[in-house]
């Protein structure tokens, strides 16, 4: 699949990447890092990178904004976004041909050429992965390609703490910082948060709910967020803290929007990811993600919660 993929990039004068809607470090990681490389080893070819801005991330790069008419006989790469329904920018159908590259359970088949790994840490990994396939087919690697992979890879998995981290992800890792980045600064921006976003964190740890077998909830409604004057992004950016307490097995975060409640579900075993999907959503077996509408859909997914960490 990798070769097909080299291929394709051959043969295309235009590509244009996409990543999914909500994005991670890793959806920018691998979205910017794989358009860096092509950048560098096909100086004469397009590379755009699409979908909408979010200020948090601007610390790795700034999307472009393109117009519908370079989509015209365009090679659209679609990285780290398991469902159509999650990719940013739904102009992706307007290439020529499409690609999908993701870590996430391959749930949706979409694309012409599809390489999924659940074995990957990220699909950040998979990107330095694949120009390791193609260093001699003339993929080159840049300091700042280095650091968007990086960034994703230490993204998705927690700082290395994640189970999905494995020999070659750290192998990977190794080779990566051998390139010219500051890494020092590069986890101040990724780590660093507002005074605003602690003070909403002690309201996290204050009120946070979990039952006798592990299932925890905490509910951050928009007067909550207002109070705070903390965004449903920048919420979410705390949904990783509940997993320090003890007794814990399975927690959720309900951060209301404007027209829906975001749904961000995370685990030390219970499966996680068969509920998101029961929601619109999906994810890892241990992290996950979906939107429900009312509070009323609130309360199941709480009793779904309790279900599997019995």
């Amino acid at each position: 699949m990798k070769q097909q993929i080299l291929e394709a990039i051959q043969r295309f004068d235009t590509i244009i990447i996409h990543r999914h809607v909500r994005p991670d470090p890793d959806a920018y990681g691998s979205q910017g890092g794989l358009a860096e490389i092509l950048k560098a080893s096909f100086p004469n070819k397009k590379i755009c990178v699409v979908g909408k801005r979010d200020e948090s991330l601007d610390y790795l790069f700034v999307p472009d904004k393109i117009a519908n008419q370079q989509y015209e006989g365009a090679l659209v790469i679609v990285c780290d976004t398991a469902n159509q329904e999650r990719i940013c920018d739904d102009r992706y159908t307007l290439g020529d041909m499409l690609i999908k590259i993701d870590h996430h359970p391959n749930e949706d088949r979409y694309g012409d050429l599809l390489w999924v790994d659940t074995s990957a840490s990220s699909t950040s990994e998979m990107i330095y992965e694949f120009y390791l396939y193609g260093k001699n087919d003339g993929l080159k690697m840049t300091d700042e390609a280095a650091r968007l992979i990086f960034s994703g890879i230490v993204g998705d998995t927690g700082r290395f703490i994640y189970p999905s981290t494995t020999q070659k992800t750290f192998d990977y890792a190794g080779e990566l910082i051998g390139y010219q980045f500051d890494r020092t600064s590069l986890f101040n921006e990724m780590y660093e948060m507002e005074p605003k976003l602690i003070r909403l964190q002690g309201y996290v740890y204050d009120h946070f709910t979990m039952n006798e077998n592990g299932a925890a909830t905490i509910v951050l409604n928009k007067e909550i967020l207002n109070d705070y004057d903390v965004t449903a992004s920048e919420a979410s950016i705390l949904v990783s803290s509940l997993g320090s307490i003890k007794g814990i097995k399975a927690w959720c975060f309900f951060i209301e929007e404007e027209a829906e409640i975001r749904v961000r579900l995370r685990s030390k075993g219970p499966i996680v990811n068969t509920i998101a999907m029961k929601y619109n959503g999906g994810g890892h077996p241990l992290a996950a993600g979906a939107s429900v509408n009312s509070w009323g859909e609130v309360e199941k997914v709480k009793r779904e919660i309790e279900e599997i960490c019995k």
